[in-house]
């Protein structure tokens, strides 16, 4: 699973990178915030209806988005921020990143044991991450207001960095 999972986010560095060069950079952050969004709010009706194989296609399609942020994101900082800034931003980001993948474990694991634990006996565990993936849907789309708000700095600004 983890080759799998690794294969997707390689051709996903590719394949978005490459299309944020035809389409824009903030195109493509836009597609990957509204698109998460979608998916994770399905990925629960997909699992709950037995739709396995759209259940995997949402799930490889997100795999393919965290490699394609990554590859992304250098390239959207410097035409924000210019390229003398790219390094801090980046620096930035990265940390708030690793919070994010601290914090987020530790949140997603607390709401599953609570609803675990309120599951009557023989629930179905199928909608135990819906909760969970539902706050991640409302956060991909803050990232989605915020990527269509976000203004470049004016070529001086970007300059004196």
């Amino acid at each position: 699973m983890v080759s799998v999972i690794a294969g997707f986010n390689a051709f996903g560095r590719i394949f978005w990178a490459s299309l944020s060069d035809r389409i824009g950079r903030r195109a493509v952050f836009s597609i990957f915030f509204a698109v998460q969004a979608a998916l994770f709010v399905t990925i629960p009706q997909l699992a709950a209806g037995g739709q396995w194989q759209l259940f995997q296609l949402a799930v490889v399609v997100i795999f393919t988005m965290y490699g394609g942020g990554f590859a992304t994101i250098p390239a959207f900082l410097a035409d924000m921020f210019g390229a003398r800034n790219v390094g801090a931003v980046h620096g930035v980001i990265l940390t708030a990143w690793s919070a994010a993948g601290v914090a987020g474990p530790i949140l997603i694991t607390s709401i599953r044991e609570s609803q675990l634990k309120a599951l009557p006996p023989g629930g179905s565990l199928v909608e135990l991450y819906a909760s969970t993936l539902q706050i991640m849907a409302v956060a991909l789309l803050v990232g989605l207001a915020l990527t269509l708000a976000v203004r470049p700095l004016s070529p001086a600004s970007a300059r004196r960095g």
